[in-house]
């Protein structure tokens, strides 16, 4: 039995079985590893003197990770000595040789030395510092191991040793193999390498308590903020894995799982991880000693509240409204408050999935602030100002909500919520058009947190907030035709959140647009179609609009209007608002290009009717430029350049400019229209107008390389320069043109029958 209980009592990584025991009930043993960093404080305290400050700094620096993190191989321990002290690294090796080579009472020795660091008047080490805790906890773990454990970790440390010598003499022959070049290269990759990697962590055998939890709040707060430095999600599941197979009980191992397969939207492993992690957690008692008699009670209404988070966020609304019910109805018989509100919160998320109404937000908003909430009070205004935004409430009232928002997050030092704050304000202006102030808004929150690598706690830039003004960013130089700064930005997205990180979708979807939008322009729509599989994947609603743009532009109008006609109707019972009124406008367009004039102004004063209700101010400037096309087309340029001028100063300072270009294009139709009636001086002024408006619509078609638009413009130009008299301006427009003309075919529709 003696022989027994000591290999379950040592540390398990000593034996080759598994050990079916709570290795967490000795909160640290002593470990190869830990001699060696034993021998590195030894002779820290031995060189005293000699290292100068600058050697001292880094060696601190060094030491706190080394303690805290799980053990490695030698060779990288030595490496990461040796870039702080080289000369001390050769006195920790030799020290480390003569142990293991040596007999065991060299090593019975060194553990009788180490208790001298701490004697004296002053000594060289603080009982209660970090380094002490640590010399005294592994000086109490070795004097409680019998004789055949010291002679196993006196065996271990002799491999450990063994194995590091080994590694090096490989090394050498490698080094005499391979070329100078190859062996540079493999040098520079090795130094790029964190100093906790995937495979030392895999090969370092079970951590102690302290390992671990160190290990888990590590990867807890990286996968909040900076994902891509956390583990890659098979990798951590596997160190995860190993932790609960010598620890089935370990709850917090459990809850990191569940963070880890949302990571990779496993529905499955993580609803087992959660449910796992609530009865880990009413078993293991930690509740009960926390909270008293409510622990157990605490557990379960909150395993069914975070049950109910879990399924809404995968979209299964009826499980997760029957999780809410049995976690009100816990907290209604524990009188929890707090839970409550949450609860109330959930619930809004949920009756949002089927009715608008304010009255829940509300009521959380008032019952958080009573109760001493803040996040919760600030994310009910939030929502609430979001709800307000589509219902087409105005942004000066909605501003001045966020402003109260961010007092609370000013006042409370809630971080996360002030980007967030921003990141809605981005959004809000986006929504009504209003570019300047959304790119205004973009730039204060970039920055405000340095997009540099910085430590993990200190600044927060790989949210979900600063993916989605990145986003917005990226569209909005898109806009303004400059595609290369676009692509860089978006490259700074695919770096910050690779592609099976959880906020990778928002710059999927962000790039599949700006490609579609440039294939458009160019004319390939082979191209466009081709991406609006992707678009659809990662937004339905946004898809089969781009395809029925698709349709349209290459003179499929039924099956467009037919696609239309579906869409319309889903955005109206959904009530996205804006997506009706680009619809509406679509389906004018439609009616244009067949000849149907005069069924297009309903529509457009359909669509001109929602976008005031709603306060979309850009959308309601573009649907006035196709009123006042719709004028021009029924012989009536005159009242269509009056409205004009309502519509074009909104364009011109926020519009993108393709939208531009078209504004400026469609005065010119225009000017030239209304000059047959004119007196011939003032034609010929109204034409050399006319002729600057078309310049300025040509450089805007250029910038964002619309070929098509290019063409008509040189068209329109050339026509005009042959009535001036003006010669050898008309030929090279009309140059220009052959040459366009002939690299874009031709869809046979009058050039003044298309306004976009």
């Amino acid at each position: 039995m003696a022989s027994v209980h000591e290999s379950l009592y040592f540390n398990p990584m000593l034996t080759n079985g598994v050990v079916h025991a709570n290795v967490f009930g000795v909160r640290d043993w002593v470990t190869p590893h830990k001699m060696a960093l034993l021998v590195l404080l030894s002779e820290l305290g031995r060189a005293g003197s000699q290292l100068s400050l600058l050697e001292r700094r880094r060696l601190n620096r060094l030491l706190l990770p080394l303690l805290q993190g799980p053990d490695m191989a030698l060779s990288r321990l030595r490496k990461a000595i040796e870039e702080c002290c080289p000369h001390l690294a050769g006195s920790v090796h030799i020290r480390l040789k003569l142990m293991a080579e040596g007999e065991l009472k060299d090593m019975e020795q060194f553990f009788d030395d180490l208790s001298d660091s701490f004697s004296g008047t002053e000594p060289e080490v603080h009982k209660t510092s970090v380094v002490g805790l640590f010399l005294r906890h592994m000086i109490l773990a070795y004097n409680k191991l019998s004789f055949s454990q010291v002679y196993k970790l006196y065996t271990a440390l002799q491999q450990y040793f063994q194995k590091d010598e080994k590694k090096d003499g490989a090394d050498e022959n490698e080094m005499e193999l391979t070329n100078p070049e190859e062996l540079d290269v493999k040098m520079e990759k090795e130094e790029l390498d964190g100093p906790l990697r995937e495979e030392e962590i895999a090969c370092s055998g079970p951590l102690s308590q302290k390992q671990a939890e160190y290990f888990l709040s590590q990867q807890a707060s990286l996968l909040k903020n900076d994902e891509t430095k956390a583990l890659a999600p098979a990798s951590l599941q596997k160190e995860l894995n190993n932790l609960l197979k010598f620890n089935p009980d370990f709850a917090e191992a459990h809850y990191l799982s569940y963070l880890n397969s949302l990571r990779v939207q496993d529905v499955f492993s993580s609803t087992h991880s959660l449910l796992h992690y609530f009865d880990r957690l009413i078993l293991t008692g930690a509740e009960s000693k926390s909270n008293g008699d409510e622990g157990y009670g605490r557990s379960l209404r909150y395993a069914a509240l975070n049950l109910a988070a879990l399924h809404c966020r995968f979209g299964h609304y009826q499980q997760a409204e029957l999780a809410l019910q049995e976690a009100i109805r816990i907290a209604q018989e524990s009188n929890d408050h707090v839970c409550l509100q949450h609860c109330l919160s959930w619930l809004y998320i949920l009756e949002q999935k089927i009715f608008d109404s304010c009255v829940l937000l509300e009521h959380s908003v008032n019952k958080s602030l009573h109760f001493g909430l803040p996040y919760l009070a600030s994310l009910g205004i939030q929502s609430l100002v979001q709800q307000r935004a589509f219902a087409g409430k105005a942004a000066n009232k909605l501003m001045d909500a966020l402003k109260d928002s961010d007092l609370l997050h000013w006042k409370h030092s809630l971080s996360e919520l002030i980007d967030i704050s921003i990141a809605q304000k981005t959004a809000i202006w986006r929504l009504y058009g209003r570019s300047t102030m959304a790119l205004q808004q973009a730039q204060t929150l970039l920055s405000m947190n340095s997009l540099e690598a910085v430590n993990v706690g200190v600044q927060q830039n790989n949210t979900e907030s600063f993916a989605v003004v990145l986003c917005h960013l990226a569209e909005l130089h898109a806009e303004q035709g400059y595609f290369a700064a676009a692509s860089e930005i978006l490259k700074h997205l695919k770096e910050r959140f690779p592609p099976n990180s959880q906020h990778a979708q928002l710059w999927m979807l962000f790039d599949q647009k700006i490609q579609f939008e440039r294939a458009m322009n160019d004319g390939r729509y082979h191209v466009a179609d081709s991406l609006v599989a992707g678009i659809t994947a990662l937004n339905s609603i946004e898809g089969v609009y781009r395809k029925a743009i698709v349709l349209k532009a290459q003179n499929q109008m039924s099956e467009a209007h037919k696609l239309l006609q579906k869409l319309l109707i889903h955005c109206q019972k959904i009530k996205n608002t804006e997506m009706v009124i680009r619809v509406l406008l679509s389906i004018a367009e439609l009616y244009w290009r067949s000849s149907c004039h005069t069924i297009a102004l309903p529509v457009l004063l359909q669509a001109l009717a929602l976008a005031r209700e709603y306060s979309l101010q850009y959308l309601a400037s573009e649907t006035v430029l196709n009123l006042a096309f719709s004028q021009l087309i029924l012989g009536i340029p005159e009242q269509a350049l009056n409205i004009l001028h309502m519509a074009i100063e909104p364009i011109l300072a926020h519009g993108a400019v393709l939208d531009k270009g078209c504004a400026m294009f469609l005065v010119a139709k225009c000017q030239v229209a209304s000059a047959a009636s004119y007196t011939p001086q003032k034609k010929i002024e109204a034409l050399e107008s006319a002729i600057l408006n078309l310049n300025e619509a040509k450089t805007y078609f250029a910038k964002v390389d619309c070929k098509e638009q290019l063409r008509d413009v040189l068209y329109f130009q050339a026509r005009l320069f042959h009535t001036l008299g003006r010669t050898q301006e008309r030929n090279k427009c009309a140059m220009l043109f052959r040459q366009l003309h002939q690299e874009l075919p031709a869809h046979g529709v009058p050039l003044i029958n298309a306004f976009k």
